[in-house]
């Protein structure tokens, strides 16, 4: 099936107090399809002005959204998650068309993982509860948990509303008002989304202010009525909001950059079964999303024994992907979410053949016939060893670094012979292997014998330079609130030093 282009509002407004509020300087940017090159819709340029005014709202709203009952909250969210779900298809289109991914991805993965994260929110909350300890027979001691507040979010492009998803539902959750920043290069499907959803929120606890990244992500991580900034992006990026987050000594999460390693041990080849297959499509997953994915497994581990048997098999997979229009649900991979990011994934390619890199299949540009104008790039595989800066930095792109090692602690150190650790995937059919390399990888999430999972009920979160904090899970509420401990004595006595 291939989806029509919609045709869209000629311009959006900054979501300020539950209404739609043009920019205080009257200016806006263009929004462009990676798909197609074209225009999509125009989107305000804000400034410190309306920064002030969302925050201002979400500060009013929090007044009285501070006070609403668990249930009020789940029953909320359950209602955001039913809006969403009604209006699946048109979301997974527009998400396609703002950030570049095939429409089989947003249509089955993003937007139904968009709806499960609202729904396991909804639901944690009205399973939680307090503490209370008996400390001795006149103490007791209770855990009582209270929102921050207003808090800012900043998410990235390549998921945008799944991104999106991750920080709201907690946050709203846990009863804090939001002031959320999209990325520049995907702003509006957040925007259709707010208009789907605002019917369910009360005025203000949702903001949505579009703009520059860099100035407004620095005056909402330095604004004294922020209580907490939640940051996914890049790495060099994180590090500065976390330094602002200083300035008022408030809480930050960063979700960061990751170079993962996919290991695949020789043991996946003892049969030629569903499981093999599994293990080879497991590499291929390297394309998911055109590879623009934190966790993305862009280094390829392979045990020497098997390297030529197993890149026959993954090689035939690979040119088999089906690239052209993304609207297309037979187009496997889309586009790259902007011009930028494919004059930067082509500059890696560069690099690659000039590290002297083996180009095993790909190596440029994407010519794509129905959309000429679009940003594509082919799926590539390098074969190449971990010193190299291919090996090493984020490329954010369908780029593959493969290299081979001898036995598991050889792989274990090329796994770990990085300045990150998000993800990463290990393959075996061997089950103490597995359990060995698992607890040995350096990384927050470790995927064994599979890839790209990302249920909303397992945290999701860095070591080293990947981050702090985490997403997902109902551990996550503890990110948006504070803990209050509330120690009461029942004794009339005094304690007597006095």
């Amino acid at each position: 099936m291939i989806y029509a282009r919609p045709t869209y509002k000629t311009q959006y407004e900054n979501f300020i107090g539950g209404e739609w509020i043009a920019p205080v300087s009257g200016e806006y940017f263009d929004n462009i399809s990676p798909v197609d090159g074209k225009l999509l819709t125009k989107i305000p340029r804000s400034n410190e002005k309306d920064v002030e005014l969302a925050i201002q709202a979400a500060k009013k709203a929090f007044e009285s959204y501070k006070h609403t009952s668990v249930v009020q909250r789940s029953t909320m969210l359950n209602k955001v998650a039913d809006l969403i779900e009604k209006n699946l298809e048109m979301l997974a289109i527009a998400e396609t068309l703002d950030n570049g991914k095939a429409v089989r991805e947003t249509l089955n993965a993003d937007i139904p993982l968009v709806v499960d994260h609202f729904r396991y929110f909804a639901s944690v909350i009205r399973a939680e509860s307090g503490t209370v300890s008996d400390l001795d027979e006149n103490t007791i001691s209770q855990e009582i948990y209270e929102p921050y507040g207003v808090v800012a979010q900043i998410i990235p492009w390549n998921f945008p509303l799944l991104m999106a998803a991750w920080k709201l539902a907690p946050a709203l959750a846990a009863g804090n008002c939001v002031v959320l920043k999209p990325a520049s290069a995907t702003p509006m499907s957040i925007l259709l989304l707010m208009e789907i959803i605002q019917e369910a929120l009360p005025k203000g606890v949702i903001n949505i202010i579009n703009g520059a990244g860099g100035k407004i992500g620095k005056y909402l991580a330095t604004h004294p009525d922020i209580k907490k900034v939640a940051f996914t992006g890049e790495t060099t990026t994180g590090q500065l909001i976390m330094q602002y987050a200083t300035e008022n000594i408030i809480p930050s999460t960063l979700e960061l950059g990751g170079k993962s390693p996919n290991v695949f041990f020789e043991s996946i080849m003892d049969e030629d079964d569903e499981f093999f297959d599994k293990a080879i499509e497991g590499l291929v997953l390297f394309a998911f999303n055109s590879g623009e994915v934190c966790t993305c497994p862009s280094r390829a581990l392979i045990q020497e024994s098997i390297y030529e048997p197993f890149m026959k098999r993954v090689l035939e997979r690979v040119k088999a992907i089906k690239l052209g229009n993304p609207l297309d649900t037979e187009c496997m991979m889309g586009a790259q979410c902007s011009l930028n990011q494919k004059e930067k994934i082509l500059s890696y390619l560069k690099v690659g053949k000039e590290e002297g890199a083996q180009v095993l299949v790909g190596g440029d540009a994407y010519n794509s016939s129905v959309n000429p104008d679009g940003f594509y790039i082919q799926p590539t595989l390098f074969k190449g060893h971990n010193k190299m800066r291919i090996f090493q930095e984020e490329i954010f792109g369908p780029v593959l670094a493969v290299t081979t090692f001898k036995d598991e602690k050889e792989a274990l150190e090329i796994a770990n012979d990085t300045i990150y650790g998000l993800g990463s995937g290990v393959w075996s059919r061997d089950a103490h292997q597995l359990h060995r390399m698992s607890r040995g990888i350096q990384a927050g999430r470790v995927w064994v014998n599979c890839y790209h999972m990302y249920p909303s009920h397992a945290s999701f979160g860095g070591y080293k330079k990947s981050g702090i904090g985490r997403e997902t899970h109902m551990m996550m509420l503890n990110n948006y609130r504070h803990t209050k401990n509330i120690l009461t004595s029942y004794s009339p006595n005094a304690l007597g030093f006095f």
